[in-house]
């Protein structure tokens, strides 16, 4: 199916996240050296964004690993997910809103256990696309050649007829050697601009 299509990243994207700083805190909550929390967490991090693990091993791994339990999880998963889902990008939000009917319009994610769920019930992302592809749920992270392969399937697209927005040049640059069209975030009126050239161009054609 050759339908001009807009593919989106949440995090730096969709979703403004600044580093908070949670960690470093943690480090010194807990008496340990700077570095020590992701140090020992790392590996679960990494686990949790290719899908080897749920929330539950998360919580089991940070009590095990970090020697906390009962109030100070629950507060560390708390701050965790507070840097994660950040604020909404809401003139990106408001302006892919309007573009449905328009386009075909998907999210491809690095992600974590239970981000489905809270970015659904946050910022209903699940209602803004059509498609919404988790690393945590299918195991393929960008820039792994296959994510786009899943998202591009999903969405019943071309590759070269979708536009991928992302804040990582890595990632850019791997869409386009997939052979999607990309477009490095870097403020809102750079990426409406070059989403609103994207579906313009395509409707010209006549897609």
């Amino acid at each position: 199916m050759n339908t001009a299509c807009v593919v989106l990243d949440i995090g730096g994207v969709l979703e403004i996240t600044p580093d908070t700083g949670w960690v470093r805190r943690w480090d010194e909550r807990l008496r340990l050296s700077p570095g020590t929390v992701n140090e020992r967490m790392g590996d679960v991090w990494r686990a949790g964004g290719a899908g080897k693990i749920d929330e539950r091993d998360v919580r089991w791994e940070t009590m095990s690993r970090l020697g906390i339990e009962g109030d100070q999880v629950e507060a560390f998963m708390a701050d965790l997910w507070a840097e994660y889902l950040g604020s909404p990008n809401q003139e990106l939000i408001d302006f892919v809103r309007g573009l449905r009917g328009r386009c075909r319009l998907g999210i491809l994610s690095n992600s974590f256990p239970g981000a489905r769920e809270r970015e659904s019930e946050l910022y209903h992302f699940d209602a803004l696309v059509e498609r919404i592809v988790y690393s945590h749920e299918t195991g393929i992270e960008k820039p792994d050649p296959r994510a786009f392969e899943t998202v591009c399937a999903a969405l019943e697209v071309e590759a070269g007829s979708c536009l991928f927005v992302d804040d990582a040049a890595a990632n850019v640059e791997a869409a386009r050697a997939f052979g999607m069209q990309a477009h490095l975030f870097e403020d809102n009126a750079g990426t409406i601009a070059r989403i609103t050239a994207h579906v313009d161009a395509a409707h010209a054609r006549g897609r």
